[in-house]
């Protein structure tokens, strides 16, 4: 086996592993720093010999590490009595896995990399870390930022768990259901920069928002009766039901009026509208509206037969239960496409007004397009112009740039 296979292996099993390390050491850095050492113990030794169970091998080899950092902490001796009796056989790991234990403790891994005592950048970082079991590099190439820097969030994250006291446990229902909305969050922020990217010369980056779509199925396994679960999972799929048409052969961004939709990922789109079913059980909330909002497009042959009107009730729905400048730039572009641009320029400008959205490329990219639409072609380059100075993405900026050259 090479690196590949243990790295396959990993992504599979890690979350588990470090789980259940963590519920038998009482320690969450600790067992993720045991789990990575078996991990870099395993990159050495497969090649040589290949492990007839793999997770298994990896976990009775964390365990080892693990007991092994507690026997060199001498205030931990009772703790580690009772370990080396709980798991000095080897042989006896499979048995040692309680399969009743292990959702509980995935979801508890789970609430904990997304506990509120921790800063976003933090929560993002500990999460694909440990239960996504993205390498530091992995993560750093992901958000555009240096190793050292999500390698301090991770080492901050977990010593700022530590030092709260944080318990390995499942919050009690109403908590977790108090603080599902920031594990959401965390996926929701996650897929956002998979689907474009904020900097860099890439449109999108596919591999960390399938990361994420993978979390939120588990999330959706082991949560099946909160309905924002399946929306968020529901919005992830239909988005990335888009991706394989949303790039030509060399990279650069292909627009949704241009887009080929027959490259649109049907078994996406069918997961992502069974998920949206689930999440309407109880009425919609901001995820599931969303994905509503994703699967008008999904479902429509073309952005002329879109149902606009639907999606501007859409998103006047979203604003109410979850107002954001964001939201009313999107309802915006849905009102001109279903009244006019004249109608969602007043939207725009009104954004303006208030400030609401300093420093974002993404008003006057709507600003523009909304004036070369009313026939105010040298408003409307300026406004393209600033946008793409604005603008991280350099494909992004590319394609702003262009529009911007046709109205000279």
């Amino acid at each position: 086996m090479g690196t590949a296979d243990v790295e396959a292996v990993w992504r599979i099993e890690s979350a588990r592993i470090v789980a259940a390390l963590t519920r038998f050491t009482g320690d969450f850095g600790l067992a993720e720093d045991a789990a990575q050492e078996a991990v870099a113990e395993a990159l050495v030794s497969w090649p040589l010999a290949s492990p007839a169970n793999p997770a298994g091998w990896l976990m009775a080899t964390a365990r080892r590490r693990a007991i092994d950092a507690i026997r060199r902490r001498t205030t931990l001796q009772d703790r580690y009595a009772l370990l080396a009796a709980d798991l000095a056989a080897d042989s006896a790991v499979d048995e040692e896995i309680d399969p009743d234990k292990i959702d509980d403790d995935v979801l508890a891994l789970m609430f904990i990399s997304c506990h509120p005592v921790l800063s976003p950048e933090a929560r993002v970082a500990l999460t694909l870390r440990v239960v996504g079991g993205l390498s530091s590099e992995e993560i750093a190439r992901a958000f555009l930022v240096p190793v050292p820097t999500v390698q301090a969030r991770i080492t901050r994250g977990k010593k700022t768990i530590a030092a709260a006291g944080v318990p390995f446990e499942l919050p009690p229902a109403a908590e977790r259901r108090e603080r599902l909305g920031g594990v959401l969050s965390v996926l929701y922020v996650i897929f956002t920069e998979g689907s474009t990217a904020t900097s860099g010369d890439r449109l999108m980056r596919p591999e960390v928002a399938y990361e994420a779509i993978r979390l939120a199925r588990t999330l959706a396994a082991l949560q099946p009766d909160e309905p924002e679960v399946h929306g968020l999972l529901a919005l992830c799929e239909l988005t990335a039901a888009r991706f394989p048409a949303r790039t030509g052969p060399d990279g650069s961004p292909v627009l949704l009026d241009e887009q080929d939709r027959r490259r649109w990922d049907l078994s996406a789109i069918r997961r992502g509208l069974a998920a949206l079913a689930k999440a309407s059980t109880r009425g919609l909330g901001p995820y599931g509206l969303q994905a509503a909002i994703a699967a008008t497009h999904a479902s429509a042959p073309s952005v002329e037969a879109t149902d606009w009107d639907r999606i501007v009730v859409l998103y006047e729905a979203l604003g109410r239960v979850a107002p954001s400048p964001v939201v009313e730039l999107n309802r915006a572009v849905a009102v001109a496409m279903a009244s006019g641009p004249a109608q969602a320029l007043a939207i725009v400008d009104e954004l303006i007004a208030s400030d609401r959205l300093p420093g974002s490329h993404l008003v006057p990219t709507v600003r523009g397009e909304l004036l070369a639409r009313l026939g105010r072609r040298p408003e409307a380059r300026a406004e393209l112009e600033l946008a793409a100075r604005l603008c991280a993405n350099q494909r992004e900026r590319s394609v702003l740039l262009r529009k911007a050259a046709t109205l000279s």
